[in-house]
């Protein structure tokens, strides 16, 4: 009598969810390199960072600014450079997103292939253009970067997933028959045969030597885009400098006061400037046939060249400091260069705006838009459309060719690329506003303590000093006074340095009578009116950080460290 329960046999024919997952995900690793290869060979679009794009207008704005969060605090955790690590940390993401939804598909088209069993290869071709469609979509709405034909750079990315499709396709085949060989053995074993371990280190070493080789040269091939000859910079013109060279309150403004090292440069090198913006990659504008298109609330609609506006108008210079609100107390978000372009005002004149126009709904070429009330531009001559830093065209990282200048606003509410300006009366909410930031994202004073230099203690009438500097910034309200405390101490005032321009930071200086042991520094500051910046903690989001800088350090001996 036969065993009433028996024992199910193994299914022949089938492979897992997992192991297309597996798959998909390793295919999508060499499509990846040929992508980037292209874009650095050809101009054709890297499809990551579109993709990365699309997901970040998608999230809500909770997600969005928690992740921002998060990604900063890690960043600060380690003391990397805030800006460069986030900027690649952001690429790597937009990366993984692709090979997870490579992943996604590839599993989905195996379960696809366990249910019809045939057809494998119009399967796997149906599932590589159903997801070169959606990509191609992707692309189509998002890409900022591609300099080659839109058809062309369209057309590649499908034809590539249809590749990757017929390629998980022939892994499916090639995993079914290594199945059937384990269920049902031949006759004669051949020391060739693969098994699944064997075929996934074949696949495996393969792709990843696709990959690297695709990678290499596309890393080799790249190079950065060069405006530095997109048109000549006039650095003759007016120059707004600082109008304050006079004793304030308890401290002095010194031309030429001496800066301890360690201490911020007064001038951030063109290279170092900080640069954070929505894009995994910065927008690629051709400058020969850019248009700024401007219209609304104007005369007559208008399209105007590049060098029209470098050109046709008197260019204004100016020493400016930049600070995202993003920036913590003490963080490296925060730079100072020369910028050179024309009064909004001027423009606006120049233009026919409606005196009834109240705001300026600004585009840039990543997507970003941000409202900007006119009551400042016609008050306050600072403002300004901004073509060149340092005496060259602006750097394509950096907001080529067009961005603009507010005075006292932190940088979210400043757009670069920019590509479109219309003339509105009502009032919309921007890119970051939208994600419940600050709706005017006025600058926080703040003081930091950049160094305790040690090295350059120094003994003057018996007494031994440690000098200890940094910077102070308020936007553009100036600043009157920096003060230190050590320890449990009183507040002490700071030299200053007479600032380049009154939007500019103000280095300091203290010199401390040396004490041996481990010190807290602590430093405020107070604006040009006499107004003490806030003590109190508050985080970066919505309106900017507040609270107190401070720096700790050990001296054993008046000889240094």
């Amino acid at each position: 009598m036969e065993n009433a329960i028996s024992t199910p046999k193994p299914r022949v024919g089938r492979v897992s969810f997992l192991m297309g997952m597996l798959i998909g995900a390793l295919f999508t690793l060499p499509l990846l390199a040929l992508l980037y290869l292209a874009d650095n060979l050809l101009g054709l679009p890297f499809l990551p960072f579109d993709v990365f794009s699309f997901v970040r207008d998608i999230l809500p704005g909770w997600v969005l600014t928690t992740g921002i969060d998060s990604m900063v605090a890690v960043i600060r955790l380690f003391g990397l450079d805030t800006d460069t690590t986030a900027k690649i940390a952001e690429q790597w993401m937009a990366i993984g997103m692709v090979v997870a939804v490579g992943a996604v598909f590839g599993g989905m088209a195996y379960i696809t292939m366990n249910l019809v069993k045939k057809q494998f290869g119009m399967i796997g071709l149906f599932e590589g253009l159903t997801l070169g469609a959606l990509m191609m979509l992707i692309v189509a709405g998002k890409n900022v970067s591609a300099t080659a034909d839109p058809i062309l750079s369209l057309v590649w990315i499908v034809g590539l997933y249809a590749l990757w499709g017929l390629a998980i396709a022939w892994a499916y085949q090639q995993l079914v028959d290594i199945r059937a060989r384990e269920i049902a053995p031949p006759l004669e074993p051949s020391t060739t045969t693969l098994d699944r371990r064997k075929f996934l280190i074949q696949v495996g070493g393969a792709t990843a030597t696709i990959t690297a080789v695709g990678a290499g040269l596309g890393a080799l091939l790249r190079t950065d885009v060069d405006t530095s000859d997109a048109f000549e910079v006039d650095t003759t013109g007016e120059t707004i400098t600082s109008a304050t060279t006079t004793e304030t309150g308890s401290s002095v403004f010194t031309e030429n006061l001496a800066i301890p090292k360690g201490t911020r440069p007064e001038i951030t090198p063109l290279d170092d400037h900080y640069r954070i913006d929505i894009s995994a990659i910065p927008p690629v504008v051709d400058g020969e046939s850019y248009r700024l298109k401007v219209h609304g609330m104007v005369t007559e609609p208008l399209e105007i060249k590049l060098t029209d506006l470098v050109e046709n108008y008197e260019p204004v210079n100016q020493y400016i400091t930049l600070s995202c609100i993003s920036n913590s107390i003490g963080g490296d978000l925060i730079s100072t260069t020369t910028w050179t372009g024309i009064p909004f005002r001027v423009l606006m004149e120049a233009w026919g705006v409606d005196p009834l126009a109240q705001y300026a709904k600004i585009l840039g070429a990543d997507g970003f838009d941000e409202w900007v009330p006119l009551g400042v531009a016609r008050n306050d001559d600072r403002m300004m459309l901004t073509y060149a830093w340092d005496g060259q065209p602006l750097k394509q990282k950096h907001g080529f060719p067009l961005r603009i200048y507010i005075p006292d606003r932190y940088g979210m509410k400043q757009p670069k690329w920019i590509t479109d300006i219309e003339f509105v009366r009502e009032w919309g909410e921007g890119y970051w506003v939208r994600r419940n930031w600050s709706e005017q994202a006025l600058v926080q004073t703040t003081s930091v303590i950049d160094t305790v230099a040690q090295d350059e203690i120094y003994t003057e009438n018996d007494v031994t000093y440690v000098p200890i500097g940094g910077i102070a910034y308020s936007g553009a309200k100036g600043i009157s006074a920096v003060e230190i405390k050590v320890d449990d101490g009183e507040w002490m005032p700071a030299q200053l340095r007479t600032p380049l321009s009154d939007t500019t930071w103000v280095q300091w200086r203290f010199d401390w009578a040396f004490t041996p042991g481990q010190h807290t520094f602590y430093v405020r500051a107070k604006e040009r009116g006499g107004k003490a910046q806030i003590e109190s903690n508050a985080p970066v989001r919505p309106d900017g950080a507040t609270g107190l800088h401070s720096r700790r350090a050990t001296l054993d001996s008046p000889s240094g460290a």
